[in-house]
Formats: structure tokens, sequence, C-alpha cells
């Protein structure tokens, strides 16, 4: 079929608006068009193609996608060496850089200035363009040689297959699967009963070294360039700064939050700042990277045996590392249930240094094979305790040691003899009230959540305990003037504002009256539902298994543990003493005329900056709604504040809808 002029314009014209507007889409961050308009255009251009396939070109918007897969990828000697950076894990870290990059450069260098950009958690790429036409793009590989992905590379929209000027260079970025796109992604994978994608750095990691380029294409994969390594024959920007928008200028996407610095300490502060923002992105962050902006300083540093003189990855703070199980301990709770603790060696995770964290229970310890000596990876994230993930087998040397639950354990007082609880995964002490569970016991019925007695906390209860003054919950409401002068730290002020504290303690909602108590299995929540359903404490210490067990969300296993505590002597005659201490007052009931809430579920995650956490969960129950401590599938929605832990996985996991703070009290205000 012969071609036309006409076609032939209209091929071009088609191709020039489709590379604008992804010009605009991907570098401007701007719209002229919808969606469906550009889509639209692009087929125009496929047809027309396909018609004449004497026209298609190498760098035509319709030659992102293949079609056909390689049968291995193709090796690519680069022709600029790749370099990694060296890392900072802190201001002094950072303050150490400069102080180096001062002393190299020398007297007859002004203080240097440094650009600050994001470093992205993602896959390198290195872009090489002849006359404006993408040629090739290769992974970073051990530096000196990578796998040629152009096939791959080509099917990502932002990546311009013709620059915006005829010119050659070689480029280099970070390929990454924003967070949406991976959500989405797992979601798929879920309903078609597909093993779930740990992260998106993996996943675009993966992508890129698909075989098949329309595996890729589906992944929607997106891309942020950094840096120009060549430029034909003409001169490399003077600085990063211009560098960074001479790229964009071309057609590539680049990162818009870069910042220039006159000094360190304004780089460290916006580490700060990212560290804090760094989770509010469609993609992950570890970091940033900064450089010496001038480029004649640059060339003065140089480089070291592996990586550049002039510029630092300065990282976030880990959220999952490794370290060494040194020894596995039990720790003694309140109920008498003993936990197993890891003891690890020191180390830094998520902003804090961690060197105990805790297995849950012995069927916990077998299912992931923990044992003493194993280098494990451990994580923290938001307001999650640092957990063992698992260990790293290939670091065993077949000295590591099996841990054991001991028969005895000297804290759990008589003989110390622990048991397994019948049905559970949980051992507890035989003997009940040893003097470290009581310890824990009048600890947390002082706690804040309970009698929020201030001023009597754990260390102050040790010594209350020592001295003989107090043994028993009823005790505390005991304590006279006399009995604390005699005791170290106690000045006339402390003594005056713990008393008071205490006589202000005695009125106390029967909610947290049941919650003082420390029975086994009743917690905060299921304390209020307790009070909910009886009118006074007579009437809840005389209810019987059938009662407790008929509660929505208490059901038999609390029901016996119920029965169970108040079938002790020694714990009836401590009710009835208690009771003589305090005054029960009203209740807190929802109101009955705000059922906006009614019926939903909540879970709430992270800090929120207008209401503390106790204050939330009122005002969801004031409106007719329940609180959880954990998400399920009946979960109705999570709240998620400042740095919300892995209740947020576990919502997106079950597909539950996610509140931020101001979506939360508009719901609460009835909008």
């Amino acid at each position: 079929m012969e071609v036309t002029k006409e076609t032939i314009e209209r091929i071009k014209k088609l191709r020039e608006a489709i590379n604008r507007h992804r010009y605009l889409y991907h570098v401007e961050n701007k719209s002229e068009i919808s969606p469906e308009a550009l889509d639209s255009l692009k087929r125009e251009l496929a047809e027309l193609e396909s018609r004449y396939p004497e026209l298609v070109t190498s760098d035509s918007p319709t030659q992102r996608v293949a079609g056909k897969a390689l049968a291995q990828f193709k090796k690519v000697v680069h022709a600029v060496p790749q370099w990694s950076f060296n890392d900072a894990f802190d201001e002094e870290d950072m303050r150490a850089f400069d102080e180096r990059v001062k002393k190299t450069l020398g007297e007859s260098f002004s203080a240097p200035e440094y650009i600050a950009e994001l470093k992205i958690d993602g896959l390198k790429v290195v872009l090489t363009y002849e006359n404006g036409v993408l040629t090739n793009a290769a992974t970073r590989g051990d530096g000196r040689v990578g796998e040629d992905v152009t096939h791959n590379i080509r099917t990502i929209e932002s990546v311009p297959l013709r620059l915006e000027e005829p010119v050659s260079l070689i480029a280099e970025g970070e390929v990454f699967m924003p967070k949406g796109v991976f959500d989405k992604l797992n979601k798929k994978r879920k309903k078609e009963g597909l093993e779930l994608f740990a992260n998106p750095r993996n996943v675009a990691a993966g992508s890129i070294r698909q075989l098949d380029p329309n595996i890729t294409s589906e992944r929607e994969l997106d891309t942020f360039i950094y840096d120009l390594v060549r430029l034909g024959n003409r001169a490399l920007p003077d600085t990063q700064e211009e560098e960074l928008k001479l790229l964009k200028k071309l057609g590539f996407k680049v990162n818009p939050d870069f910042k220039k610095f006159r000094d360190i300490e304004g780089v460290i502060g916006f580490w700060e700042e990212w560290a804090d923002k760094k989770d509010k992105q469609d993609y992950l962050i570890d970091g940033i990277v900064v450089k010496v902006d001038k480029r004649k300083y640059q060339e003065r540093l140089g480089y070291t045996g592996k990586a550049p003189r002039f510029g630092i990855a300065f990282k976030f703070a880990a959220e999952q590392v490794t370290t060494v199980v040194e020894n596995i301990t039990l720790q003694l709770g309140r109920t008498g249930v003993l936990t197993p603790v890891a003891v690890l060696r020191p180390v830094l995770v998520a902003g804090s240094t961690v060197s105990r964290a805790t297995l849950h229970n012995e069927d916990e310890i077998k299912r992931k094979d923990i044992r003493i000596g194993d280098t494990v990876v451990i994580q923290k994230a938001g307001d999650v305790i640092p957990e063992v993930v698992k260990p790293v087998l290939e670091m065993r040397t077949g000295k590591e040691k099996i841990f054991k639950f001991p028969v005895h354990f000297p804290l759990c007082g008589g003989d110390g003899r622990i048991e397994r609880i019948p049905g559970q995964a949980a051992y507890r002490c035989v003997a009940k009230n040893s003097y470290e569970q009581q310890r824990r016991k009048l600890a947390h019925f002082a706690s804040r959540n309970v009698f929020d007695i201030d001023g009597l906390g754990p260390k102050i209860i040790s010594q209350l305990m020592a001295a003989e003054l107090i043994s028993g919950f009823d005790d505390i409401f005991n304590l006279k003037k006399g009995d604390l002068e005699t005791l170290e730290r106690f000045g006339q002020k402390s003594i005056e504002n713990l008393l008071n504290s205490i006589e202000k303690a005695r009125d106390v909602t029967l909610a947290r009256f049941i919650a003082s108590l420390s029975i086994p299995q009743v917690g905060e929540e299921t304390s209020r539902l307790l009070a909910e359903k009886f009118a006074g404490a007579e009437k809840f210490a005389s209810a019987n298994f059938d009662e407790f067990q008929n509660i929505e969300g208490v059901g038999p296993i609390v029901a016996k543990s119920i029965t169970e505590w108040f079938k002790d002597r020694e714990n009836k005659k401590l009710y009835e003493r208690l009771l003589k201490q305090v005054k029960i007052k009203r209740q807190e009931t929802r109101d009955k005329k705000q059922t906006k809430l009614k019926g939903l579920k909540f879970v709430l995650t992270g800090t929120l900056e207008s209401l503390s956490r106790e204050e939330a969960k009122e005002r969801i129950r004031q409106a007719g709604g329940e609180v959880s401590g954990s998400v399920s599938k009946n979960t109705d929605y999570v709240v998620a504040g400042a740095e919300p832990g892995e209740k947020l996985e576990k919502a997106e996991e079950f597909g539950v809808r996610v509140l931020d703070e101001k979506e939360f009290i508009s719901l609460l205000a009835g909008k």
C-alpha cells in the first residue's frame, strides 16, 4: 500500500503529541488532556503503523512493549564505571563527611555548598541515548558490567524514547514501583491465591529482570533520573543543581524534592524533615543523597577505590536489621504468665537501640526455629514493639542451642514450678501471687488507664513493697503521711502530691475497677463490656458463668476465667476490702442519641495530634461504635495517625478502609 504524504505527516504529528503529553504528565506533573484521550491518540498511531510497518521507528511510542520475550540477558560493559556512595547513619557521620570534604579541598576553595536529593529505594538503571534516541538500558551489575534490560525499560512511560534535544548522553536513575501500584498488585495476587510480594523494591527489581517485557509493562513501573555522566562532546553542567534542571528539560522525570544548602547543618535539617515525611510519599525512600554542588569541587575531590568523595548516602534509621540472639530468658507478667524474651546484641533499629525482643510463646519459637546464638532479622515499626522476624539460616555454625522451657522459674514463688496452660501456648507459675507478680499487678493497678494514681510508678511501688508498706491493692488507700516520711527521696511536696492523687483515685468507674483486678483474659475492652452489662460492682461479682459468656465479645474462655477468679477465697476478700476503699461512680455509657457509629468496629494505630488515644476511643464509644485492639475482616475502619504500625498493613491485607485523622474527626462530627 502506497504511503501518502498526509499519512506520514499524521504519524509524525501523533508521535509529537503523544511525546509532548508524556513529558507534561511525567516531567511537569501536568495533564492537558484526559488519559482516555491520550489512549485514543496511541490507538490511532498503532493502527497506522500496523497498516504501514515500514514507517515504524524504534523511538515510536508504540514500541514501548517489544512483544517478544528474550531467551536470556546480554551483558553490557559500562562506558562509565558505576560507583556507589558510602553511607552515613547519624549527624556525626555527616559532620565528619563535611570535615573531610573541606580538608581535601584545602584553603584555596571556599566553603562548599551541598545538594540534598531523596534517595529512592529502587533499582539503579543506566540509560544511553544516541542523537536523542534511547539505544540501551542496563542494570548497575558489579559497577563494571551490567545486564541489558532495554526491552523492559522501554515499557516504562516516564522513560523518554526520544529526548527533547538530539543529544547523545548517558544518564543514571532509579526504577521503582509506586506503593499504590504495589498494593493493587498484591490484592490481585491474593484473590488469585498467589504468594504476596514482600515490598515494592523487590517487585521493581524482579520486574526489570523479566525476560518477557509484556509482564514488565503490566507492573506500571516509574523512574526518577538524577545524574548525567556523559553529555556527547559537551561539558557537563557546572553544578549538580543545573544538571538536574537540564535532565528535566531533556524530558527525564526528576524528583522535585531536591534542595541546595550552604552548610551541612541545613542538610541535617532536611534529613530530619524527610525522616518524618517519607512514609507519606507514593514511593519508598531510605535516606537522602548529599553531593557537593559545584562540578569543579567534585573533580577536585575525586573518588576512593569504590565511592566518590564528593557525595554520601545519609540513611534513615533502619526498620529491619540483623543481630545475634545472645540468650533467651523468661519475663513474668502480672497474671503469672511467662513470656520468652530474646536478649539481643544491641542494635539500632527505627531510631532506637534494641537489646530485647519478645518471642511470644513456645509454639512461636518452634515455628520460627529461633535458637540461642542465631543471627536473626528483627524489626520495629511505628507503635510495634521489637520482634524477631526470622533466623538467618545461612549464618548457623552448628553451635546454636535450642531453647527449652525450664521446670522452675525463681520469680514464681513457692518451689518456683511452672506449667503450660492447658489448651494454650503459654506457660504460667504454679504458685499464685509471687512477689514479682504482685509488684507488676500493683504497678498495673496504679497505671494511667486504670486508677491513674500520679506519682505511683513501678519504682515507687517497688520501694513501698520493700518497706512492707503495701502488698495488696487496698493497702495503697491506707498509706499515711508518716509512712512515707521515713522513705528516701520522699519530700513533703512529693508526699502531699501522692496522697492527693490517691484520694482523687477513690472515685472510679466500674470498667476501670474491673480492669484493675488483673483477672486473666480481662483487659481494658473486656472490662468496659462487663461494666456496660452490670449495673454495679455487686452484680458483677455475683454473676454466673452463663451470664458472662452470653455477653457479646466475652465468650466462654473469659467467662471461665472470671468465675474461677471469684471462686478463690482470697480474691473475694480482696474485692470486698477494695469496695470499702473506693466509690464506684456512674459508668460512662453510650449516648443513646448518638448512634451514627452504631455497629461499626474501629482499630486505632499511630499517634493522633488532636486527641489522645483514650479520648479517641471514648469518642467512638459515645457515638455508638466499638473499639478493638486488633484488625480482622470484621473491622470497619482503621484510624491511622503518625507512625502507624503493623495494624495498617493488616488493614491493607483485609481490605479495611483506613481513615487519617481529618477523616476520622469528620466521621465523628457526622460529616
